[in-house]
């Protein structure tokens, strides 16, 4: 599925650098001046899974089919952007278009690269992008507001829905929040995703450090970490150097550069991991000879929908789904054994797909 984590932040904070790590490719000019980036830089990337290469092995599948997700590297935005200052406008329509936000905060000091404002403050970084994006939120709804009204004015139900959202909405930028602060019901959620607010979106934290604090962090990142807390965000701790590094090393030198840092695994394992918990995702895997493959999907998915997710006749004709958990595949040797053992349920359409369920979908059309 197509899930999109924006990248943003000021100009020169690691933001390019961070993408091309995480496509392994130099897509993304990463240059020591504002506005390198001038198209937003889309990336498939692998979500790493030490688990398919498990049932790969136990299945004797061919090949190995990760789950993916989409990174978008969008130019730096500056103070003004939501009036057109610098190349404003056209890079907050880009952030429109994802699904979640990353903010990516320099947690270094380096006189080599210039930084947009004069000094290094990755908090008052964060506020500067989130004012701009909370400004242009206002000003959408200010003129979306009109128009809206009038509908509601004529009877219409769906409008008077949405001005009730819009002004739930307004009433937390004006105080100076971000939209997602919003205590929004439950059944109302589909119609307020559908005003497309650029602070309504899930953020995460990236404390972009230097080589020597990628292990431990630093009094930078500290902050930016309790800024998090605050902001009810998680919060990753990387070297988007490092991680640049690391892109280009084989596997057998990869290992070895961590452990020389103090580090367990790549910084963008667990940057990727964390997008996929911001947006809410899980795994399932369909597992045969030919190959291993994980599918993404939301969590609290049924079935039919997630075996959409393969084919939409997988959903429309859905009868049932052939469902073994990850450990009984592993510990009965496949399919087989699993339902040797009385380990294979058959589920129906109510049921609750759960993460690393081993899935065969049986349907007609």
């Amino acid at each position: 599925m197509g899930f999109k984590c924006g990248i943003v932040g000021l100009p020169n904070v690691g933001k390019s650098t961070l993408f091309n790590a995480l496509t392994q490719t130099a897509a993304a000019q990463a240059a020591n001046y504002p506005f390198c980036t001038i198209e937003p830089n889309v990336g498939e990337v692998a979500v790493p899974e030490p688990r398919l290469a498990d049932l790969a092995k136990v299945a004797g599948s061919k090949e190995i089919i990760p789950a993916r997700m989409n990174f978008v590297d969008i130019a730096g935005l500056v103070e003004g952007a939501s009036q057109g200052e610098g190349l404003g406008n056209k890079f907050l329509a880009n952030i429109r278009e994802t699904d979640a936000i990353i903010y990516v905060l320099r947690c270094f000091d380096n006189d080599d690269i210039t930084h947009v404002r004069g000094t290094i403050d990755p908090v008052a970084d964060f506020e500067v992008v989130e004012t701009e994006l909370m400004l242009a939120d206002l000003e959408s709804l200010e003129k979306r507001k009109q128009n809206v009204i009038k509908k509601a004015n004529s009877g219409d139900k769906e409008a008077k829905a949405q001005v009730a959202l819009i002004d739930l909405a307004l009433n937390e930028l004006k105080e100076g929040r971000p939209a997602r602060r919003a205590d929004v019901p439950v059944d109302d959620r589909k119609a307020w995703n559908m005003l497309q607010l650029l602070t309504s979106k899930p953020i995460l934290f990236v404390a972009n450090v230097d080589e020597a604090s990628a292990a431990t962090g630093n009094d930078y990142s500290k902050r930016v970490e309790e800024r998090a807390t605050e902001e009810g965000a998680g919060c990753v701790v990387i070297s988007a150097q490092i991680e640049a590094e690391l892109a280009m090393l084989d596997e057998p030198d990869r290992t070895e550069f961590l452990e020389t840092l103090g580090l367990e695994e790549p910084g963008l394992t667990r940057l990727i991991h964390a997008g996929y918990d911001l947006l809410e995702l899980q795994t399932y895997f369909t597992v045969g000879p030919k190959e291993a493959r994980a599918w993404t999907i939301r969590r609290g998915w049924t079935a039919p929908k997630a075996a959409g997710v393969i084919h939409g006749d997988f959903e429309k004709g859905f009868i049932r789904a052939e469902t073994i958990t990850f450990e009984d595949f592993i510990a009965c040797g496949g399919e087989a054994g699993a339902k040797e053992a009385g380990k294979m349920r058959s589920e129906g359409k109510e049921y609750v797909v759960q993460d690393g369920d081993v899935m065969l979908f049986r349907f007609n059309v």
